[in-house]
């Protein structure tokens, strides 16, 4: 579990969450439970290391405030539209006895010793997080799917992932799929026939006849016509 350290803050304006963004530092929220929620300030270090934690969105971690540690929950986090840096993270408080609603990553394992992979069949994830509902004391950070031995055509389902103690999917009522081994997509263009293809030709040559026949007979008209054309009198 990570730790990270901050500080209360007592800021009231706008010009003064400027002036803490100036310095280096994210002001942020505790909020949950029956204590009050807490303005507090974190380094933006900080914070950016905790960005970039896998699934740090379903991450527990502990504050220490005032010398004292308390679990919390990131919820929130707004950015900058411009620069991309945080401006602002809400936590939400731990506390021992309620449940979360929580999206979960899905994490598949063992792809190489899936026979339906190995001969072509490819892995096509219906769903890559879960909403669950989970007591705050285990919540679990990822959902692994173990893909060894799976054939083309299986379905992989809620019911085939184990769960921790207490923990339920949202949905409810029926056994949604979570990914499926798919038979290859890749279709082969059937060759021409030779026959149709000697047609092909045949009929080029024909059209090629035709239009050297039409420019001759095109000459012989103009010829004609020319012969037909009276001769001016000598006057």
């Amino acid at each position: 579990m990570s730790l990270i350290q901050a500080t209360i803050r007592n800021t009231k304006t706008s010009g003064e969450l400027k002036a803490l963004r100036k310095s280096g530092n994210v002001p942020g929220i505790i909020y949950g439970g029956e204590n009050a929620n807490e303005k507090i300030s974190l380094s933006k270090k900080e914070v950016k290391n905790l960005i970039n934690k896998e699934n740090f969105l379903s991450n527990v971690i502990s504050i220490k405030l005032d010398e004292k540690e308390q679990k919390v929950l990131p919820r929130e986090i707004s950015f900058d539209a411009i620069s991309d840096e945080p401006t602002h993270i809400d936590f939400l408080r731990i506390v021992k006895g309620s449940k979360i609603i929580l999206e979960i990553p899905v994490r598949f394992i063992n792809n190489e010793l899936s026979p339906g992979l190995k001969r072509g069949g490819v892995l096509n994830i219906v769903r890559r997080k879960v909403e669950l509902k989970c007591p705050t004391e285990n919540i679990p950070t990822e959902l692994v799917v173990d893909l060894e031995g799976l054939e083309i055509g299986t379905s992989i389902k809620i019911s085939s992932i184990s769960l921790p103690e207490n923990v339920t999917p949202t949905i409810q009522g029926r056994d949604f799929v979570i990914a499926t081994v798919a038979a290859p997509t890749i279709v082969k263009e059937p060759e021409k026939p030779a026959e149709a293809e000697g047609e092909a030709v045949a009929g080029e040559g024909a059209e090629a006849s035709s239009t050297e026949g039409d420019n001759k007979t095109a000459e012989s008209e103009d010829k004609k016509e020319e012969a037909e054309k009276p001769v001016a009198e000598k006057k």
